[in-house]
């Protein structure tokens, strides 16, 4: 269990902060994450890695000479939001360009590959590398599915040897594919972890029991068998792996035997002893083997098995001396500091101006906010308990901070008199920027659409309103490509736009029909319960969800009806685009 906390809604951010207190020759923080504080050669590709929080030393122990050179830092188990991997990125650019890696998760795709938009149009040059080694999570024949887990290492430490030896950007991420093509992982769990503030681990195996093919933000296994002995778990481990050997692959064989948070380091040298001899049996040649904690799921009991396949280019590479807060390899030069100030920090613009009808829809916006982020307070622990079944149980904390940040912007902006417009597009960020991983970013992507409608001059009417939401749930579909039936948020928004749209099309007042579009929704949401997930983190473990409704179409609900009734009390949205006076509608 987690003992040591305050408030669980800061506890990323003071990790963080006492992270770098304590590494301060390694690290300095930015906005979103960390960076190298030692000087970085001009010039050379910068590595930028990230994920979620609770998985130390991934990712910001792994910051350093020879490794990364700077890690977004998301959430405990969400991934970090757009705007922390943009500035984590913008931060750690030597004027190489700037290569992204991280495991494969819905959310850091989503995340990611916005940023990396971003810093293309910003001029920056930037590639991905996604880790695809959990051989769980998928089968071979469909390894762009695979999640990243403890094979990070691998992948991240090939990518930061070539930048460190001069290769360009294409050439790094050449590097990085390969490496993440020759790696191969397999964990099991002894017990689930337990959230800061949380009564209860996100999963639970039986007394004697082992959880097999687990995730590492607390997901279950895809299966579950009795505990073997050390040297049967060694050799379960070493056939589930060898069976996956890459093709072309000759036989040197980096092993990482990793602690996922609670093993002790005695109990994985008693599985490594079995796992050397195993391969040693095969014929292969181990190259610098290790044992140890790399890529963790906070207090989980468990352990995982990672070989990494060399060729000479990887092999050279490898050899890379590396230091960092949490992984050191060889002998670092003495690296200076990198020139105090180089960091800029992003300056927030202006706050745009709206006339008196579009403030006063403003404080519509801040008292709808408001009811979103009361109703997520009154239902934090039971979105995460949802969320828990077959996910990794932070939606509901997710949406706590999402919708808490959404209101102090919305308020800020409202207060130095912005129009309605403008108060909901900075709180479409903020709630994308603090509450991360997939629901933060489909969120922010849902409100920015609809505060595009509301302008920043005079009353929207009813149908631009409509035509808001329908064109928010538009960018979430195509950002996160979920379709209805995969059990997701998606399967609530489409009936709700639907029956929103026609509603207001027959000449339905807006508050009655977002009422019966909420009623549509909620609906939509106790249905996914039968549903098996197609998408996201609960797809591994889809049978595990069916019998429990999916959390994201289940908070949207909630939301929707609560914003209902603020609609239905406030005298600012117009029936037509014409019309002059308010009026209740």
């Amino acid at each position: 269990m987690t003992r040591l906390w305050n408030d669980p809604a800061d506890f990323t951010d003071e990790m963080i902060d006492g992270f770098v207190a304590a590494n301060g020759r390694y690290v300095e923080r930015v906005t979103g994450g960390v960076v190298r504080s030692t000087r970085v050669p001009d010039g050379q590709v910068a590595v930028v890695i990230g994920g979620g929080s609770g998985h130390y030393p991934a990712f910001g122990g792994l910051v350093g000479p020879g490794l990364a050179h700077g890690a977004a830092m998301g959430n405990l188990f969400a991934s970090p939001s757009t705007q922390q991997v943009h500035a984590v990125a913008s931060a750690a650019n030597a004027g190489g360009g700037v290569l992204l890696s991280y495991g494969n998760y819905a959310g850091d795709v989503l995340n990611f590959d916005a940023a990396q938009e971003r810093l293309r149009a910003e001029g920056i040059p930037c590639e991905t590398v996604v880790v695809t080694d959990d051989i769980a999570s998928a089968g071979p024949a469909e390894r762009d599915r695979r999640r990243g887990i403890a094979g990070d290492l691998t992948v991240f430490r090939a990518a930061a040897g070539a930048a460190a030896a001069g290769y360009d950007l294409a050439g790094v991420a050449r590097v990085a594919r390969l490496a993440n093509d020759r790696t191969r992982s397999f964990g099991v769990a002894f017990t689930g972890c337990t959230l800061p503030g949380a009564d209860a681990p996100l999963f639970s195996v039986p007394d004697g029991r082992m959880a097999v093919g687990l995730g590492i933000h607390g997901e279950p296994g895809i299966d579950e068998t009795d505990i073997p002995t050390a040297d049967g778990l060694a050799e379960m481990l070493v056939a589930r792996l060898l069976a996956e050997r890459p093709d072309g692959a000759d036989g040197r064989v980096v092993p990482l035997l990793n602690g996922l948070g609670s093993l002790k380091y005695e109990e994985l040298f008693v599985v490594y002893r079995r796992v050397a001899a195993l391969l040693d049996e095969a014929g292969l040649e181990i190259v610098d083997p290790h044992v140890g904690e790399y890529c963790t799921s906070f207090d989980m009991a468990g352990t995982s098995l990672t070989l990494f396949w060399l060729d000479d280019e990887l092999a050279d590479l490898w050899e890379t001396p590396v230091d960092t807060p949490a992984y050191r390899r060889g002998a670092v030069p003495t690296t200076e500091r990198r020139d105090a100030g180089r960091i800029a920090s992003a300056v927030a613009s202006d706050e745009v101006a709206g006339d008196a009808a579009s403030v006063l829809l403003a404080a519509t916006v801040v008292a709808a906010l408001d009811t979103v982020a009361r109703t997520i307070d009154e239902h934090v622990d039971e979105l995460g308990r949802i969320d828990a079944v077959a996910g990794d149980g932070d939606h509901g904390i997710g949406m706590q901070r999402g919708s808490r940040a959404a209101v102090r912007a919305a308020r800020q902006a409202a207060d130095a008199g912005a129009g309605a417009e403008t108060t909901l597009a900075r709180a479409a960020d903020a709630w994308s920027d603090r509450a991360g991983g997939t629901s933060g970013a489909l969120w922010g992507l849902l409100l920015a659409e609809l505060a595009a409608r509301l302008g920043d001059a005079g009353r929207p009417d009813a149908t631009r309103i409509a035509d808001g939401v329908a064109a928010g749930v538009g960018a979430v579909v195509s950002h996160g490509k979920a379709e209805r039936g995969d059990k997701t948020m998606v399967d609530a928004l489409l009936p709700f736009t639907e029956t929103l749209t026609g509603d207001v099309a027959a000449g339905t007042r807006l508050a009655d029909a977002w009422r019966t579009a909420a009623v549509a929704a909620t609906a939509a949401a106790a249905a996914t319960a039968d549903l098996l997930p197609r998408k996201g983190r609960a797809r591994t473990h889809g049978e595990h969800a069916v019998g429990t409704v999916d959390a994201g179409a289940q908070s949207f609900a909630l939301i929707v009806t609560a914003v209902g009734e603020t609609l239905a009390a406030a005298p600012v949205i117009s029936r037509s685009a014409s019309a002059d006076t308010p009026e209740r509608n």
